[in-house]
């Protein structure tokens, strides 16, 4: 259950559940330029119009048909153990996008994540998100893409992965709150891989070109988190849990 019972509310705020009128020109338009993968489904959401402006794909994703998915529904699909960290990265990230004013449209994040499919299986996802759209300054739309993987272990670890020009400050917002659900971000999985082979935190710092204290900070607060007492526990939890291959 979450510690924080609000967790969703502030990206909730900012969207609707009307779904795409694909039979417009706008959305006609995006299905003749929006690539599409194999076993993926993609929306565009525009907060300007506050209703979802394109879909395709989600039939075969989760069972919904492209002209009833809305944002809500998307939502509302993440399973129960994924729901608070996912409600709360959404947050989190909209919060951040919300403050910078620059390069918006570099911004984006991944989470991989199970959500329920209309019929009631999980359905193992990526699903990312980023700016689809920007205008002075301000975040106009975003597009969303998931899907499946049937590659994904999952484990008590929930993994997400951030892109953008402030890619440092992008991340640290996302392991604020969000990362209490026992959240594990891309730098501190990539010191952590180099701890299982054998590397010191002096050797780490010098790989990546920052300080020994920097390194330290990654994996040291991973032992609370994850409710370990060395760094070979650690190391074997990463393993045990799908952290590390």
């Amino acid at each position: 259950m979450s510690d924080n019972p609000g967790a969703g509310d502030y990206s909730k705020s900012h969207i609707t559940g009307v779904p795409a009128d694909l039979s417009g020109p706008e959305a006609q338009r995006f299905k003749q330029t929006i690539p599409k993968f194999p076993e993926e489904a993609v929306y565009i959401y525009s907060f300007q119009q506050g209703r979802m402006i394109y879909a395709e794909g989600w039939e075969d994703v989760l069972g919904y048909k492209d002209e009833e998915i809305n944002m809500f529904t998307i939502i509302n699909s993440t399973t129960p153990e994924y729901a608070p960290f996912s409600n709360e990265l959404n947050d989190r990230a909209l919060m951040f996008l919300h403050r910078i004013k620059e390069d918006l449209e570099k911004y984006s994040f991944a989470i991989e994540v199970k959500k329920r499919h209309k019929e009631g299986h999980e359905v193992p996802l990526i699903s990312r998100v980023g700016v689809f759209r920007a205008e002075a300054g301000r975040v106009v739309e975003i597009i969303g893409r998931s899907q499946i993987s049937h590659s994904i272990t999952f484990g008590k670890v929930m993994r997400c992965y951030v892109y953008g020009p402030e890619k440092s400050a992008f991340e640290d917002e996302l392991k604020g709150t969000a990362f209490h659900y026992v959240g594990i971000s891309k730098k501190e999985k990539e010191a952590l891989a180099l701890v299982a082979k054998g590397y010191s935190f002096k050797q780490i710092a010098h790989h990546y070109g920052v300080s020994q204290s920097a390194i330290e900070k990654r994996i040291i607060p991973l032992y609370k988190k994850f409710d370990v007492k060395s760094l070979p526990h650690l190391v074997s939890f990463a393993y045990q849990n799908h952290i590390l291959p």
